[in-house]
């Protein structure tokens, strides 16, 4: 397994970090996932993948749980990153952020607990509250490095302002927020001044919520949830698709697919990018390490970049209603 180093005070870890957010908000659905979810976590370990990405609220405590259960026996083997901070439902819908100090080292003690480690290698909170200052949230997990209960400190959707007054309290080894061939807004500020501060990229939604990945088609069920997204309806959607389709033919001159030049892209960025892939089925990862091989030519990137450039696609990322959760 290629190894990228994550920030440049932290150790190196794996080029693609698995998500295991897998959508699961019931302990009767995780029941019924549970032997092909682990069977996929153990094999990505086996195949050298150690960054394992969660979160404390995916499921409510479900996939910390899963991970604690996997990890049992081959801590040694993994890098677990966590994300905290959110309030959601019992449903999993979700509710508000609480970054304050008590809170944040409140949801820690749970972590440890579920994950059945004695410390979290990555701690990051999930989105800025803006009713906390930044600056008192990285505080307290700044305290729980200090008490050898955290490792690094990330961050999740924040904004350059926000990374620099974050790594004025303490270095930020990782920045999780969506970036992809599709959404590239980090591009412009973001993005510079992570590599100013040393901080690595850990990019999400590599595929663009399955855009990216050449299998969508029209017409959407109308219960898909991204039908909520304006990237996802009407017109935009026919002319996005259109821009997939050139993705697919370009992939297939390659010999690959579209998710695996997806990734691959983002992997050719640069050292610091580690993307996190989700991946519920052990057949995928050999498909998603793969893209680890693909190189590209000068003159294949420009295309990609020019097809790809920022503000090609038709729509907005989120509704207004998503606002809360995306950066600027």
């Amino acid at each position: 397994m290629k190894k990228r180093k994550l920030g440049k005070n932290g150790p190196e870890v794996s080029s693609i970090s698995i998500g295991t957010s897998w959508g699961i908000h019931s302990l009767e659905k995780w029941h019924q996932s549970k032997k092909r979810l682990t069977q996929t976590l153990h094999q990505s370990i086996d195949t050298g993948i150690n960054f394992i990405n969660t979160a404390d609220f995916y499921g409510s405590g479900i996939s910390e749980l899963a991970i604690g259960e996997v990890i049992k026996y081959r801590r040694k083997d993994v890098f677990i990153s966590v994300k905290t901070g959110a309030l959601v439902s019992p449903g999993g819908h979700f509710l508000d952020l609480d970054g304050r100090p008590k809170a944040i080292k409140n949801f820690c003690a749970y972590s440890l607990k579920r994950l059945g480690v004695n410390e979290i290698d990555l701690y990051q909170p999930c989105r800025i509250d803006s009713e906390v200052p930044i600056e008192e949230t990285v505080g307290a997990i700044k305290d729980l490095i200090d008490e050898g209960k955290v490792r690094y400190l990330g961050l999740s959707e924040a904004n350059a302002e926000q990374l620099q007054r974050a790594n004025n309290v303490h270095q930020v080894s990782a920045l999780e927020i969506e970036y992809s061939l599709a959404t590239r807004f980090i591009e412009k500020e973001i993005l510079p001044i992570a590599r100013q501060l040393g901080t690595a990229i850990v990019p999400y939604s590599v595929f663009y919520y399955g855009l990216l990945t050449g299998e969508m088609h029209l017409p959407m069920s109308k219960n898909d949830y991204k039908n909520m997204f304006p990237r996802f309806q009407g017109e935009n959607l026919a002319y996005n698709l259109q821009k997939v389709e050139w993705l697919k033919e370009f992939a297939a001159n390659k010999g690959a697919s579209a998710s695996q030049i997806a990734l691959a892209w983002l992997l050719n960025q640069g050292n610091d990018i580690i993307p996190i892939v989700g991946m519920t089925k052990p057949e995928r990862i050999k498909e998603n390490l793969e893209a680890l091989e693909i190189t590209f030519t000068k003159e294949e990137i420009e295309r990609l970049n020019e097809v790809f450039k920022l503000g090609s696609l038709k729509g907005e990322r989120y509704p207004p209603a998503f606002l809360i959760w995306a950066a600027s």
